[in-house]
């Protein structure tokens, strides 16, 4: 059986890697008592499958995993097999403070792996109050030009690129502490990293916050999320401490 979870990073834990996280992920796996299938050769490992990374010091909402569980062998010591939904309450005693679960589910074998599936992320940037006029001025170029050509640095290389087609929704407000962006990116054919929308926004490298709000996937011809929550966790919405 195969169980997606949905988890959120929030507050101090935003400091660690994805590599960090992984291994936290996969230790907390391990102490619930998870019946997790392992790979096979000299060095089996746990086979758990993570979605797109999240760069360090950034917070999300939206952040899932894929377990591979497997019935236990008659006699044998692993736990019994849990019900997909309870899997996400089994881990959230063994995170740290910060990694939130929010929901779990089974999904079916052949499912396409998230880092495929995934189109698009919602961003929420909050920005200094100082910054709103030249975040809705150029929220306000950006939308209404038909390219946005930008200079990227990929695998030691600078290439140029056209934001514009990754540049789905752009959205600025004010609230009165600070002022707000919303932005939703593309990630094919590859994704632009947040902190090049801001130095194409001609904004500070490093914002007040910066959380993923959504990953969003296509099925059946709709937009939707890997897992939907029926209402935002009360946990996970308030920033951890």
């Amino acid at each position: 059986m195969e169980v997606r979870v949905r988890y959120a990073k929030i507050g101090k834990v935003r400091f660690l890697s994805h590599r960090d996280l992984a291994r936290i992920l996969e230790r907390a796996v391990r102490r619930a008592g998870l019946p997790v299938a392992y790979s096979q050769g000299f060095s089996p490992r746990a086979r758990l499958h993570f979605g797109l990374a999240l760069s360090t010091g950034y917070e999300s909402l939206a952040e899932y995993i894929d377990i591979d569980l497997v019935e236990p062998d008659e006699g044998g010591t692993a736990s019994a097999l849990p019900a997909a939904e309870e899997v996400a309450d089994l881990l959230q005693p063994c995170l740290p403070p910060g990694v939130v679960t929010t929901a779990s589910t089974s999904i079916e074998a052949g499912t396409a792996a998230l880092q495929d599936a995934v189109t698009s992320c919602t961003w929420e940037f909050l920005l200094d109050p100082a910054d709103h006029d030249r975040a809705t001025a150029n929220a306000a170029r950006m939308l209404a030009a038909e390219e946005l050509p930008i200079d990227l640095v990929r695998k030691s290389k600078q290439v140029r690129e056209d934001l514009r087609p990754l540049l789905l929704s752009l959205d600025v407000d004010r609230t009165p502490e600070c002022s707000r962006l919303t932005v939703e990116l593309g990630t094919k054919p590859r994704s632009v990293r947040p902190a090049e929308l801001l130095a194409a926004m001609e904004l500070p490298e490093h914002p007040i916050r910066v959380v993923r709000t959504h990953q969003w996937i296509q099925s059946d011809g709709e937009r939707r999320e890997p897992i939907e929550l029926a209402a935002p966790s009360p946990h996970a919405s308030e920033r951890a401490s």
